[in-house]
């Protein structure tokens, strides 16, 4: 009898942690392992970083700052290559979890993506004074997880034109990408997903192709729609949200497949870490060896 019900106490607690979500698991130890590619590296030359104030006709009433990276090798009789960031105070940061301006100025250096300009974009915030906290800008939401073009117009009428009248562009699409995180990575696959003409590179760290404003729809268009002419790469944790608008994890899961299924060209990289930027922080050099990959060859 004892033998019996230790075996049925074993089955029973099999059960029970295999129904435990990711989410109501114990998050994995996350310490973000940076590789010299993170790092600032003798006689690597510095890119330069301003910021700006920008009031939005297309986002009317909004206001927000933006940054701008300049590689050190950028040269008025060269176009350069774009890449946008959402959320860019985030990405921006030298002491962040991304690092971006000191990962630019590795990989320019190597000739291991192109000469990239950078532009860091926070969130848009009605009235006349910015958030304290960008994250929590009140049109975030808003802008980022709608699945319209309204983005798209920002960037295209608005701040890249903008920037143009400083810096020659490349014109090519290739030369575009755009990245962002949570609510910031959908919005980047939208906004290329919306204009391939425009944006051909994507990069999303954890996600939020969840159902905040429609985004759980896309596995599904995806394989319903013929392939368009982006490169995508996702990166998510087992331990990523999970709430009243979905699973992160489960979402980034059923984009991996459907991107698969559709024949895309993408990588998905995936991990047991949270709603953070450690894990897509320290493989940001991978990703973006990756993502630029095909114009290096060239």
């Amino acid at each position: 009898m004892k033998h019996h019900l230790l075996i049925a106490l074993i089955i029973s607690t099999i059960l029970f942690i295999s129904h435990v979500t990711p989410a109501q698991q114990k998050p994995a130890s996350e310490t973000a392992v940076y590789g010299p590619d993170s790092q600032r590296q003798t006689g690597v030359p510095v890119g330069k970083v301003t910021k700006y104030v920008w009031k939005s006709k297309v986002f009317a009433n909004t206001i927000r700052e933006y940054y701008v990276y300049i590689p050190a090798q950028y040269d008025p009789k060269n176009p350069a290559a774009l890449m946008v960031f959402q959320d860019g105070h985030t990405y921006v940061k030298e002491d962040g979890d991304f690092r971006v301006p000191v990962v630019f100025d590795n990989l320019i250096y190597q000739k291991a993506m192109p000469v990239t300009i950078g532009l860091f974009i926070n969130p848009g915030q009605h009235g006349e004074e910015l958030p304290k906290d960008p994250f929590k800008a009140d049109n975030r939401s808003f802008e980022y997880d709608t699945l319209t073009s309204q983005y798209d117009r920002f960037l295209i009428e608005e701040l890249i034109p903008e920037i143009s009248k400083t810096y020659k562009l490349a014109d090519s699409p290739a030369m575009r990408a755009i990245g962002g995180l949570s609510s910031g990575g959908i919005c980047a696959f939208t906004a290329a997903w919306q204009r391939p003409d425009y944006f051909h590179k994507v990069l999303s760290h954890v996600g939020s192709f969840t159902n905040i404003k429609g985004g759980y729809v896309y596995p599904s268009i995806i394989r319903r729609t013929p392939p368009r002419n982006i490169k995508v790469f996702l990166q998510d944790g087992s331990n990523d949200l999970d709430n009243q608008y979905g699973n992160w994890w489960l979402g980034n899961l059923q984009m991996d497949a459907a991107l698969r299924f559709s024949k895309y060209d993408y990588k998905f990289v995936g991990g047991t870490g949270g709603h953070n930027g450690k894990h897509g922080g320290s493989v940001l050099p991978e990703s973006l060896r990756w993502l630029w990959a095909d114009v290096i060859r060239k």
